[in-house]
C-alpha cells in the first residue's frame, strides 16, 4: 500500500506526545497494583501487612528493635508497632519534605538503599510501605523519636495533614495504622491464621525477636481479644522441630549450623525422619524463596558430597548393587536454609529464586564443614542416616519399575483411560473440569447431571491410599491412584529426578474434589489433598485444585412445596426461618443431605456443579512449611500431635447418626 492511500482520518486517532500518560507519585501503584504486590485478592491484601512488618524486621536485624506488635482492628484495619529508632522526621534536603513523607509517598525511597543504614533488608525492591500507603484509603503514621510523638495522616497515598507533634514520649519506634482500599482489593477481610503463620516464621527466622498478633474482631467470654505471641530463642532449630512435629524421628538430633562464610551469614537446621518425602524450605533475608536458587543448590551439594564421602570412607556402600542418586540423600530430610545477603539478585517468574553465584559456595562450604564434624562425632546417627539413604535408593528403584509398568501400559494420548471415567467432549484443558467423586452412587448422579461438553466424572471407590505413610512404589500399585494419574495425563519421574512431575499433557485445568458433607467425606477429601500435595504439587501451585461445596440442607416452607432454598450452613437456615417462615421454626421442613447420592442429578447440577450457582473453594499454597506440618500431623504416624491439632482447631462436633 502506498503512502497516499493511507486513510489519514483514521490514523489520526493520533499517537502523539499528549497520548503519553505520566503517572506521578504513587498513581502507578494504584493503576497497576498487581505489579507491586502480586495480586489484588487475599494474597495481595495480606502482603500489605508483610511489607510493614518487614520494615520493622529490618530495624531488628540492624540491632535497634526486638518487639513487633500487629493488631487487626474491628474494621479490618491493621496496626503495626515496633520499638525501633522511628522513621526519621527531619526535612529531606533534596525533596524538601519531611523524611517520613518521602518514605511514604515516593517509590524506591528508604534507608535500605544506604548500606550504612541496613546491612541486609527483607524488602525486594524498596517499594514497601509507600505501596501500602498508595493502596490504603487511610494511613496514619506515628513516630516516637527524640522525646516527641510525631503524626501524619494520608489517604490513597497522599498526605491529608501536615507532620505535627502530638505529644511527648520516653520511647522510640514506629506505629503504622492503615485500612486497605476496598475499591482496589477484591477481598478486604484479614485471615488470622495466614498472618499468624507469617509471624511465626519470622520469629523462627530471627531468634530473639518477639512478635505478637492480636485480633480485636474476636473476643472471649471475658472480652479479651484473640492473641498469640511468637518468640524463638533457638531460631531454625525450633522451626525444624515445629515442622517435623507429626513425623517419626530417624534421629533425635536437630543438626544446627549458624556461621558466616565469605561475609554471608548462613543458618541451617536439619534432621531426618522415617517418611519418604524431602522437605527443604529456603529463605533469603526472611523472604521465602519458593523457587530455590543458589543457596538451595549449595546446601544440596554440600549435603550430598559430605554424606557420600563419609559413607565411602567407612565402607558402608560396598554391598550396594544400585547406583545412588543425589535425591536418595534427601529422602526423609527436613531442613530450613536461611541466608542474609547484602544485595540479593532474584530471578524466576515470581522473583523468589536467588541468583547470586557467590552464595552457592558459601552455603556448600558451611554445610560440608559442620556436617562432616557432626557425622564423625555421632557415629550411630551417621549410620542411621546412611542406612536411610540405602533404603531410599532401593525404594526409588522399586518405584521406577512400578511407575514404568503403569506408564508403559497407559499411553497418555487417549488410550488406556480408566473404564469408570465419563470423559468430556472438549479437548481444551483450559476449559475442561474433572470431578473426583466419592462412590458409584454419587458418581452416577454426577454423570447424569453434568454438562458433558466440558465436565468429566471419575468415581472413586472408598478411601484412596494414604500417601503420607506409603513408600513410592506402593503408590503406583494402588489402582485408584493409578486411575487418577491416567485420567489427568501427568507422568512422574525423569532420569535426573524420580519425583519430577510432567504436566505437559494435563487434560484438565479444574480438578474438583466432590465428596459427601460428613466425616468420611472430609477424610476422603483430605486423603486426596495429601496425594496432590505430596505427589503432584504443581496442580496446587498452578491453581488447578478445587473443593466442591454441596449444600448441607434444603429448607422448605411447610405446605408450600415451591418455596424452598438450599443452605450451606446453620446461619443460612436461620435466615430462611427469619425471612420466609416469619421467625417460626415450626414452619420449617429441614432436609439434611449427608451424601451426594441423596440428590437427584438435577439437584446436584443446580447446587454443586453448575458454574452459575456453585461455590468452589480453591486450594492454594501460601505457606509450604505450614502445609507440610499440617499434612504430617493429620495423616502421619504420630497420634499425639494429631489429637492436639484436632482439639485446638475443632469448632464443633460433627456426629453422624
Amino acid at each position: 500500500m502506498t503512502e497516499d492511500k493511507i486513510d489519514n482520518n483514521e490514523t489520526q486517532k493520533q499517537y502523539q506526545a499528549d497520548n503519553i500518560q505520566v503517572l506521578e507519585g504513587l498513581e502507578a501503584v494504584r493503576k497497576r497494583p498487581a505489579m507491586y504486590i502480586g495480586d489484588i485478592s487475599g494474597r495481595g491484601l495480606h502482603h500489605l501487612v508483610y511489607e510493614v512488618v518487614d520494615n520493622s524486621i529490618d530495624e531488628a536485624l540492624a540491632g535497634f528493635a526486638n518487639t513487633i506488635e500487629v493488631f487487626i482492628g474491628k474494621d479490618n484495619s491493621i496496626r503495626v508497632i515496633d520499638n525501633g529508632r522511628g522513621i526519621p522526621v527531619d526535612m529531606h534536603e533534596k525533596m524538601h519534605k519531611p523524611a517520613l513523607e518521602v518514605v511514604l509517598t515516593v517509590l524506591h525511597a528508604g534507608g535500605k538503599f544506604d548500606k550504612g543504614t541496613y546491612k541486609v533488608s527483607g524488602g525486594l525492591h524498596g517499594v514497601g510501605v509507600s505501596c501500602v500507603n498508595a493502596l490504603s484509603d487511610y494511613l496514619r503514621a506515628e513516630i516516637h523519636r527524640d522525646g516527641k510523638i510525631y503524626m501524619q495522616e494520608y489517604a490513597f497515598g497522599k498526605p491529608t495533614s501536615e507532620l505535627c507533634v502530638i505529644g511527648e514520649t520516653d520511647r522510640t519506634g514506629t506505629t503504622i495504622i492503615f485500612h486497605p482500599d476496598a475499591s482496589i482489593f477484591t477481598e478486604t477481610v484479614y485471615d488470622y491464621e495466614t498472618l499468624a503463620n507469617r509471624l511465626r516464621d519470622l520469629a523462627y527466622l530471627n531468634a530473639g525477636i518477639t512478635l505478637t498478633l492480636t485480633d480485636e474482631r474476636v473476643t472471649d467470654e471475658e472480652g479479651n481479644p484473640r492473641s498469640d505471641r511468637f518468640h524463638s530463642d533457638e531460631g531454625l532449630k525450633e522451626f525444624v522441630k515445629y515442622i517435623d512435629e507429626g513425623k517419626e524421628h530417624l534421629i533425635e538430633d536437630i543438626i544446627h549450623i549458624n556461621t558466616e562464610k565469605n561475609g554471608i551469614p548462613v543458618e541451617v537446621a536439619m534432621t531426618y525422619n522415617t517418611s519418604f518425602n524431602e522437605n527443604i524450605f529456603s529463605y533469603v533475608n526472611n523472604i521465602n524463596t519458593i523457587e530455590g536458587g543458589t543457596h538451595l543448590s549449595g546446601f544440596r551439594r554440600g549435603l550430598t558430597t559430605t554424606l557420600k564421602k563419609y559413607a565411602d570412607d567407612n565402607k558402608m556402600l560396598e554391598k550396594m548393587k544400585i547406583e545412588l542418586s543425589k535425591e536418595d540423600f534427601r529422602d526423609g530430610l527436613t531442613a530450613v536454609v536461611s541466608v542474609k545477603v547484602a544485595e540479593p539478585q532474584f530471578e524466576g517468574q515470581t522473583k523468589t529464586k536467588l541468583g547470586n553465584s557467590e552464595v552457592n559456595a558459601a552455603v556448600s562450604q558451611a554445610i560440608s564443614e559442620a556436617l562432616r564434624y557432626y557425622l564423625e562425632e555421632h557415629p550411630a546417627q551417621a549410620k542411621a542416616i546412611v542406612n536411610k539413604v540405602i533404603i531410599a535408593a532401593t525404594a526409588r528403584h522399586a518405584a521406577y519399575n512400578a511407575r514404568m509398568k503403569v506408564q508403559r501400559k497407559s499411553p497418555l494420548a487417549g488410550a488406556g483411560l480408566p473404564g469408570k471415567l465419563a470423559d468430556c467432549k472438549s479437548r481444551d484443558a483450559a476449559v475442561c473440569e474433572l470431578f473426583l467423586v466419592e462412590g458409584d452412587s454419587a458418581g452416577g448422579s454426577a454423570k447424569q447431571g453434568r454438562n458433558p461438553n466440558y465436565q468429566a466424572i471419575l468415581p472413586l471407590r472408598g478411601k484412596i491410599l494414604n500417601v503420607e505413610k506409603a513408600m513410592e512404589h506402593k503408590v503406583f500399585e494402588s489402582q485408584e491412584i493409578v486411575n487418577i494419574f491416567k485420567t489427568l495425563g501427568v507422568t512422574i519421574g525423569t532420569e535426573e529426578d524420580s519425583k519430577a512431575v510432567n504436566m505437559t499433557r494435563l487434560r484438565y485445568h479444574k480438578i474438583i474434589i466432590m465428596t459427601d458433607a460428613d466425616v468420611d467425606g472430609a477424610h476422603i477429601a483430605t486423603l486426596l489433598m495429601t496425594f496432590f500435595f505430596r505427589r503432584i504439587r504443581p496442580i496446587i501451585e498452578n491453581g488447578y485444585l478445587y473443593i466442591a461445596t454441596p449444600p448441607l440442607y434444603k429448607c422448605t416452607l411447610k405446605g408450600k412445596k415451591g418455596v424452598s432454598e438450599y443452605a450451606w450452613n446453620d446461619q443460612q437456615v436461620q435466615r430462611f426461618v427469619d425471612d420466609i417462615c416469619g421467625g417460626d421454626r415450626n414452619k420449617l421442613n429441614l432436609q439434611r443431605y449427608k451424601g451426594l447420592g441423596e440428590m437427584n442429578p438435577e439437584q446436584l447440577w443446580e447446587t454443586t456443579m453448575d458454574p452459575e450457582n456453585r461455590m468452589l473453594k480453591q486450594v492454594t499454597l501460601t505457606n509450604a512449611a505450614e502445609a507440610d506440618r499440617t499434612f504430617s500431623v493429620l495423616m502421619g504416624e504420630e497420634v499425639g500431635p494429631r489429637r492436639d491439632f484436632i482439639e485446638e482447631h475443632a469448632t464443633y462436633a460433627n456426629i453422624d447418626a
